[in-house]
């Protein structure tokens, strides 16, 4: 694709973090990999500041790492449409942009860019095309995944060898913890805990406390907090609080920036990850991970969760397989967690070697990003 072909991307932010992240980090690897102009549109500013602290949610355009970010709003302004046009995750163009849109000769690329699922039926729809049911326009569905019959995973250049020169770097890792206030004592488990409301939580900090093995849990501001405070039986905490029960230690740390979160998932032993843009930062650190996943009213999150789990376990022993997928299901179950901790601690070992060997069949798939730019040049005229 000819270097400084427009993009536009149009985000909502439905969950605080995760639509807008995954937008995010795929506007600046367009523009700085593959040389677009990347127009972001985002309906909250507000919700992406704490992922790019560098954003001014008061003004309507802003251009940052190359990406010029827009704020959607209503009635959205009248806006000459891109080349391609990326709708993600179902967020619905604005109408006065589709009829644009209908006008232009050649016809923009449209793509819905869709939520990340390891589910079977992925495969055959990916790059399936949608007519539009009045005007003169054709969608794309575009599905992220684990397979090269998938649009893949973003991933961009440099990023296993940062992960791995950070991990291999006990002074990178002690200038990171540093930087947070923190000091792990040597022989504590050192894990992330991110996730959305969860009644489980205080059963498996009761068990960390309870437990022989030290534990420094750090958590990042999210929808945890209210019920880590009330297990502490605290009336609140806050960034920087540090609390400890037993053998358990917990630091409360601010919402970080997107390259902050790495080098914290790259320098724990555990991560709880939350959403989809977590997720795949989670596998890519090489780490044993929990995934608390988006919770859907006619439960088919629990379909998706266990066809990523199915896909996740190959290559375990069936004792430790059985270990992680009780502990995950528990997670998201909001019960049990403790119960399934005992268990799964038993097999640490082969889960985190486990973590470290299953990027290596993600890393032969294209990066998404690559192949998002190859499947619309496909389809310009």
């Amino acid at each position: 694709m000819a270097a400084g072909c427009n993009w536009d991307i149009f985000c909502t932010v439905v969950d605080n973090y995760g639509d807008i992240g995954v937008t995010w980090r795929l506007a600046r690897q367009l523009v700085a990999e593959h040389g677009l102009n990347v127009r972001l549109w985002v309906d909250d500013l507000a919700s992406f500041q704490p992922l790019c602290p560098a954003i001014n949610p008061n003004l309507s355009e802003q251009s940052l790492d190359g990406v010029t970010v827009r704020h959607w709003i209503s009635p959205f302004p009248d806006a000459a449409p891109a080349a391609v046009v990326i709708e993600a995750f179902s967020c619905e163009l604005p109408q006065n942009y589709l009829a644009a849109m209908a006008a232009m000769q050649p016809k923009p690329v449209w793509v819905n860019l869709e939520y990340l699922s390891a589910e079977d039926w992925v495969e055959g729809c990916h790059g399936l095309p949608s007519p539009h049911p009045r005007l003169p326009l054709t969608r794309h569905f575009y599905f992220p995944g684990f397979t090269t019959h998938t649009g893949g995973l973003l991933h961009e250049a440099g990023l296993t060898e940062r992960r791995m020169a950070f991990q291999r770097d006990p002074a990178a890792q002690a200038d990171f913890w540093a930087s947070l206030g923190v000091k792990p004592a040597p022989d504590a488990l050192r894990v992330s805990l991110f996730g959305y409301e969860n009644p489980a939580v205080a059963e498996l900090l009761g068990v960390w406390a309870e437990g022989a093995l030290p534990v420094l849990c750090l958590l990042p501001e999210s929808k945890l907090l209210p019920q880590v405070t009330t297990f502490f039986g605290v009336t609140g905490l806050i960034p920087g609080d540090q609390r400890q029960r037993g053998n358990l230690i917990l630091h409360v740390l601010p919402f970080l920036p997107q390259p902050r979160y790495d080098e914290l998932l790259w320098a724990c032993g555990l991560n709880f990850v939350r959403g989809e843009d977590s997720l795949v930062r989670a596998l890519w650190a090489a780490r044993p991970l929990v995934w608390h996943i988006y919770p859907q009213q006619d439960d088919a999150h629990r379909a998706k969760l266990s066809a990523f789990l199915a896909r996740y376990c190959a290559g375990l022993s069936p004792l430790a397989a059985t270990a992680l997928q009780d502990f995950w299901h528990a997670w998201n179950a909001g019960k049990g967690a403790g119960l399934a901790w005992v268990n799964y601690r038993q097999h640490r070992a082969e889960i985190d070697a486990h973590a470290v060997r299953w990027i290596d069949g993600l890393l032969k798939n294209e990066d998404m990003a690559a192949h998002l730019v190859q499947f619309c040049q496909s389809k310009l005229k």
